[in-house]
């Protein structure tokens, strides 16, 4: 008979309901094999009683008897499976090494175990794990990787299985504890606490990812910032050059001098960039470091590891937010500051100088519109020009609108890089020009200083120039504008002033900390009777040579 039964493979000896080898076998009238539990409880939960293999129908319940033909040749089966993966367990698999978790079942030589039991408690090797992954009790059982101190899996207060996870005291515990110091707690299941921990862990991994690459990014932003840097310096190189080569000896050291300030300043530019690089590489580094740790851990099968080890969890270090960190020097007026003492042998120089770099700030154009919201009442707005009026217009006065100073801003705004636009300001004997922030004061009489908000220039008298600075600055010009151009660098903190028909420097703000929106900002001044009625108009940049 054993030999009959080993030419019949397992399947012919497992019961389907059960998936296990027959325990008691009894036939249906169809013909079929069930394990007479299993058949029986079937049919105490249904109310047909009907074969669950081929789905007969029987009108009245069948006496079941064991089919003791069939449970001999399981009997034997399983004694015969048993004894060959005895006979071939220990040549097939690996003795346990130091480091490794043994089976606690095997005895003589013990075997490395592929895995632990959370029910059971103990560790098992291929062979004695054969139990829990063919019989329906023990199918039910949880079983992770191979864990040495299973121990400590054991509440050391009830000494019952840690199960559940307290996420008031972000701690793992057991039911007994839910009656006791964590009864009033928020307690859940520990797959679900693990499950929340893990979703954390991918969260806190995406969330460094994207600071990594942030940081990548601004690295890159950094190293182009020197390449223009440098291209910007050696454009100013060459223009001194130019100047330079047509003097004689006696400005030799002025040359030299001018090239020592450029090429300082693009040194200090090269040492800022890679001192900022260094920094933003070894956050990288760090995060880098921390990503590993946290993935390492999010890999993790092992709730109960994962838990107890999110809380020590290295802190995230600490970074700097590189967002308003820019490296960006400005050269603009260098030369010029050079060769202001060599003014009379340099004048034509100078000329061709300015209207070169006028021509690059040119380049930095921006749309300027009027904002209708923000004019005063006594402001007329057409298009691109504005002028004032002596008859108040009938307009809402909202929180943007200047209700007495006869001044407007623009619709746009900028809080970063370089912009430029040129004003037409020709037949006016008073005007009002520069930039302004967002929080400036727009009611009552107002104060046009860089304290109160305002970077600007004033003609207040025909010929009267002034810097409204604290305290005000007269301006000594040698023609009188008709055009001007302002520039604004918003990192470098630089608001300038060109008469742009001159191609010359009216004044320059230095060492301006913007920190709000820059809105450019415009005042035709009262009319005066109509001696300055005349309009500002914004007009285009003539980019012709």
């Amino acid at each position: 008979m054993f030999a009959a039964s080993c030419l019949l493979t397992e399947d012919q000896f497992l019961c389907s309901i059960c998936l296990d080898v027959f325990t008691d076998p009894v036939s249906t009238p169809c013909g079929h094999n069930f394990c007479k539990a299993c058949i029986s409880e079937h049919w105490d939960r249904n109310v047909q009683s009907e074969c669950p293999n081929c789905k007969e129908v029987f009108n009245i319940k069948p006496e079941l008897r064991v089919n003791t033909f069939i449970s001999e040749m399981a009997a034997q089966f399983r004694e015969s499976a048993q004894q060959k993966a005895t006979s071939s367990s220990c040549s097939e698999q690996q003795v346990v090494k130091p480091g490794e978790v043994p089976c606690d079942v095997c005895t003589g030589t013990r075997l490395k175990a592929l895995k632990s039991c959370l029910v059971c408690l103990e560790s098992y090797c291929e062979t004695h794990l054969e139990p829990h992954l063919t019989r329906a009790g023990l199918k039910k059982h949880q079983l992770i990787d191979p864990e040495e101190n299973l121990e400590s899996r054991m509440c050391v207060k009830h000494d019952k299985l840690l199960e559940l996870f307290c996420q008031t005291d972000q701690v793992c515990v057991c039911m007994h504890c839910t009656y006791s110091e964590h009864k009033t707690h928020d307690v859940v299941p520990l797959k679900e606490g693990y499950e929340g921990k893990k979703a954390e862990l991918r969260k806190t991994e995406a969330e460094i990812q994207l600071m990594i690459q942030k940081r990548r990014l601004k690295i890159q932003e950094m190293n182009r910032s020197v390449e223009l840097s440098k291209e910007e310096a050696d454009r100013e190189i060459a223009d001194g050059v130019q100047v330079f080569t047509a003097l004689k000896e006696s400005v030799e050291r002025s040359q030299a001098e001018l090239m020592d300030t450029i090429k300082e300043k693009q040194r200090e530019t090269e040492e800022q960039a890679e001192g900022f690089i260094k920094e933003l590489e070894q956050e990288v580094s760090e995060l880098k470091k921390r990503s590993s740790e946290v993935e390492q851990l999010s890999r993790s099968e092992d709730q109960l590891h994962l838990l107890q080890s999110f809380t020590s969890l290295n802190a995230a270090p600490p970074t700097k937010n590189w967002t308003e960190v820019r490296v960006r020097p400005s050269y603009e007026g260098t030369v010029r500051r050079a060769v202001t003492q060599l003014e009379e042998t340099l004048s034509k120089q100078m000329k061709k100088l300015l209207e070169v770099q006028l021509k690059r700030l040119q380049q930095s154009e921006v749309e300027v519109t009027l904002d209708p919201d923000t004019a005063s009442p006594y402001l007329i707005l057409s298009g691109k020009q504005v002028k004032h009026v002596d008859v108040k217009n009938n307009l809402p006065d909202n929180p943007e609108r200047f209700d007495l100073g006869p001044c407007v801003l623009a619709k746009q705004s900028f809080s970063s890089g370089i912009f430029y636009y040129e004003v037409q300001v020709k037949g006016k004997t008073q005007w009002v020009l520069g930039v302004a922030r967002e929080s400036i004061d727009r009611k009552g009489n107002i104060t046009l200083t860089p304290q109160n908000g305002y970077w600007t220039i004033w003609l207040w008298n025909e010929n009267e120039y002034e810097a409204c600075a604290g305290p005000p600055v007269r301006l000594s010009l040698k023609s009188q504008p008709e055009k001007v151009g302002v520039f604004v660098d918003y990192e470098e903190g630089l608001v300038s002033f060109y008469d742009v028909d001159a191609a010359a420097l009216i004044y320059s703000f230095t060492g301006c900390c913007f920190k709000e929106k820059l809105y450019p900002f415009f005042s035709p001044c009262d009319n005066d009777g109509g001696k300055n009625s005349a309009p500002l108009i914004i007009s285009p940049v003539n980019h012709t040579e």
